[in-house]
């Protein structure tokens, strides 16, 4: 399920540039990007508690096949598919974003910045396919809640989880302090 999934390494992304002297009202943009991830962090830790919630519930697919009219199991899939879905579009969202607006005026401050705003576009590439992986298996798991669409659903959210929270905390450190240095935010 997870095949063609070039996933991160930090050894392979570029060097950023320390900036000196930054006042607090040059670094208040980074912590305000901080405050963002924070945000999709804990929505990430959310996603995970429910899948562990629903693994520890999981039942065979001769049980499905006989509890098919329990409200509950029922409603608890569709629950983690439409948290999860609700999830999905805000990274979406706060990606274009950043891909539209912040990484195009970042590249524009030398060849370092350039670099680190390519790699985080490249990274926001493999952040999307995930988060369409994962609404993939969850859109399968609602078809046919068995064990075997249950742990494909948690390995993609085990790969975006690693995935998203290893991109989120480099783009902190990589552009952070850049955004209000140059007076991109």
């Amino acid at each position: 399920m997870l095949l063609n999934i070039t996933f991160l390494d930090d050894a392979t992304r570029p060097p950023v540039p320390r900036l000196e002297g930054l006042t607090d009202a040059q670094r208040a943009p980074g912590e305000h990007l901080r405050m963002i991830h924070d945000h999709l962090r804990a929505n990430m830790v959310t996603l995970g508690k429910l899948i562990e919630r629903a693994n520890a519930g999981s039942v065979t697919p001769a049980e499905i096949a006989t509890e098919t009219g329990d409200l509950a199991m029922v409603a608890n899939y569709r629950r983690f598919g439409n948290l999860c879905g609700q999830h999905c579009g805000i990274v979406d969202t706060h990606h274009s974003i950043e891909d539209h607006h912040l990484f195009p005026v970042l590249a524009l401050q030398g060849p370092a910045f350039k670099a680190i705003a390519e790699r985080l576009t490249a990274e926001h590439v493999v952040v999307h396919e995930l988060l369409e992986r994962l609404v993939t298996a969850l859109n399968a798991l609602a078809a046919e809640p068995t064990p075997t669409r249950f742990e494909d659903a948690k390995t993609v959210y085990h790969a975006l989880e690693r995935v998203l929270l290893s991109h989120l905390g480099w783009e902190e450190d990589a552009m952070g302090d850049a955004l209000g240095y140059f007076g991109i935010m």
